[in-house]
Protein backbone atom coordinates (compact mmCIF):
# COMPACT_ATOMS: atom_id res chain seq x y z
CA UNK A 1 0.00 0.00 0.00
CA UNK A 2 1.59 3.11 -0.97
CA UNK A 3 1.57 6.19 1.30
CA UNK A 4 2.04 9.93 0.22
CA UNK A 5 3.79 11.04 3.50
CA UNK A 6 5.03 13.62 4.50
CA UNK A 7 1.58 14.78 4.03
CA UNK A 8 0.77 18.08 2.41
CA UNK A 9 -2.66 18.52 4.79
CA UNK A 10 -5.13 17.25 6.76
CA UNK A 11 -7.27 16.10 3.75
CA UNK A 12 -4.20 14.62 2.10
CA UNK A 13 -3.48 12.24 5.33
CA UNK A 14 -7.53 11.65 5.60
CA UNK A 15 -7.43 10.32 1.74
CA UNK A 16 -5.04 8.25 2.56
CA UNK A 17 -6.33 6.04 5.03
CA UNK A 18 -10.03 6.15 3.27
CA UNK A 19 -8.75 6.43 0.03
CA UNK A 20 -9.91 3.43 -2.14
CA UNK A 21 -13.22 2.06 -4.07
CA UNK A 22 -14.46 0.65 -1.30
CA UNK A 23 -13.15 1.84 2.24
CA UNK A 24 -15.49 4.31 3.00
CA UNK A 25 -18.14 1.95 1.96
CA UNK A 26 -16.72 -0.45 4.50
CA UNK A 27 -16.64 1.62 7.03
CA UNK A 28 -19.70 2.82 6.72
CA UNK A 29 -21.01 -0.53 6.52
CA UNK A 30 -19.45 -1.87 10.08
CA UNK A 31 -20.61 1.74 11.68
CA UNK A 32 -24.02 0.45 10.84
CA UNK A 33 -24.09 -2.76 10.97
CA UNK A 34 -21.72 -3.91 13.99
CA UNK A 35 -19.17 -6.51 13.95
CA UNK A 36 -19.42 -8.77 10.78
CA UNK A 37 -17.73 -11.82 9.29
CA UNK A 38 -16.02 -11.85 6.08
CA UNK A 39 -18.97 -13.59 4.53
CA UNK A 40 -21.78 -10.95 5.74
CA UNK A 41 -19.81 -8.28 4.59
CA UNK A 42 -19.58 -9.30 0.97
CA UNK A 43 -22.94 -10.13 0.86
CA UNK A 44 -23.74 -6.20 2.06
CA UNK A 45 -21.49 -5.13 -0.76
CA UNK A 46 -22.36 -7.37 -3.59
CA UNK A 47 -20.48 -5.30 -6.17
CA UNK A 48 -16.71 -5.96 -4.63
CA UNK A 49 -14.77 -9.07 -5.22
CA UNK A 50 -13.19 -11.31 -2.83
CA UNK A 51 -9.83 -10.08 -3.54
CA UNK A 52 -10.58 -6.66 -3.21
CA UNK A 53 -12.80 -6.94 -0.01
CA UNK A 54 -9.83 -8.39 1.28
CA UNK A 55 -7.15 -6.38 0.26
CA UNK A 56 -9.55 -3.10 1.92
CA UNK A 57 -9.99 -4.47 4.99
CA UNK A 58 -5.87 -5.42 5.38
CA UNK A 59 -5.11 -2.17 4.88
CA UNK A 60 -7.76 -0.32 6.64
CA UNK A 61 -6.48 -2.80 9.48
CA UNK A 62 -2.88 -1.88 9.05
CA UNK A 63 -4.07 1.62 9.71
CA UNK A 64 -5.84 1.17 12.59
CA UNK A 65 -9.52 2.08 11.35
CA UNK A 66 -10.66 -1.85 11.14
CA UNK A 67 -9.91 -4.87 13.92
CA UNK A 68 -9.52 -8.36 13.15
CA UNK A 69 -10.71 -10.83 16.16
CA UNK A 70 -10.38 -14.18 15.38
CA UNK A 71 -11.46 -16.49 17.61
CA UNK A 72 -10.33 -20.15 18.46
CA UNK A 73 -13.07 -22.59 17.58
CA UNK A 74 -13.08 -24.87 14.77
CA UNK A 75 -14.87 -23.85 11.85
CA UNK A 76 -12.50 -20.91 12.35
CA UNK A 77 -14.55 -17.62 12.69
CA UNK A 78 -12.87 -14.15 12.30
CA UNK A 79 -14.73 -10.87 12.65
CA UNK A 80 -14.41 -7.29 11.78
CA UNK A 81 -15.66 -3.85 13.74
CA UNK A 82 -14.68 -0.93 13.89
CA UNK A 83 -11.60 0.66 16.40
CA UNK A 84 -12.41 4.16 18.13
CA UNK A 85 -10.10 5.52 15.20
CA UNK A 86 -11.91 4.10 12.61
CA UNK A 87 -15.94 5.23 14.55
CA UNK A 88 -14.20 8.90 14.50
CA UNK A 89 -13.57 8.22 10.45
CA UNK A 90 -17.15 7.41 9.87
CA UNK A 91 -18.33 10.68 11.79
CA UNK A 92 -16.33 12.52 9.52
CA UNK A 93 -17.34 10.60 6.34
CA UNK A 94 -21.35 11.16 7.40
CA UNK A 95 -21.69 14.48 6.11
CA UNK A 96 -20.27 13.18 2.64
CA UNK A 97 -22.35 10.54 2.79
CA UNK A 98 -25.36 12.72 3.75
CA UNK A 99 -24.11 15.08 0.74
CA UNK A 100 -23.98 12.06 -1.87
CA UNK A 101 -27.73 10.89 -0.72
CA UNK A 102 -29.22 14.39 -1.50
CA UNK A 103 -27.25 14.54 -4.67
CA UNK A 104 -27.82 11.16 -5.86
CA UNK A 105 -30.00 11.57 -8.69
CA UNK A 106 -28.03 14.10 -10.39
CA UNK A 107 -24.96 12.40 -10.15
CA UNK A 108 -26.03 9.53 -11.76
CA UNK A 109 -27.78 11.48 -14.60
CA UNK A 110 -24.52 13.44 -15.34
CA UNK A 111 -22.52 10.00 -15.51
CA UNK A 112 -21.89 7.95 -18.77
CA UNK A 113 -23.95 4.72 -18.07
Amino acid sequence: MARNRPYTCGLDAAIDVVGGKWKAVLVWTLEDQGPLRFGELKRRIPAVTEKMLIQQLRELEADGVVHREVFQQVPPKVEYSLTDFGRSLEVALRPLGDWGHENMTRIEETRPA
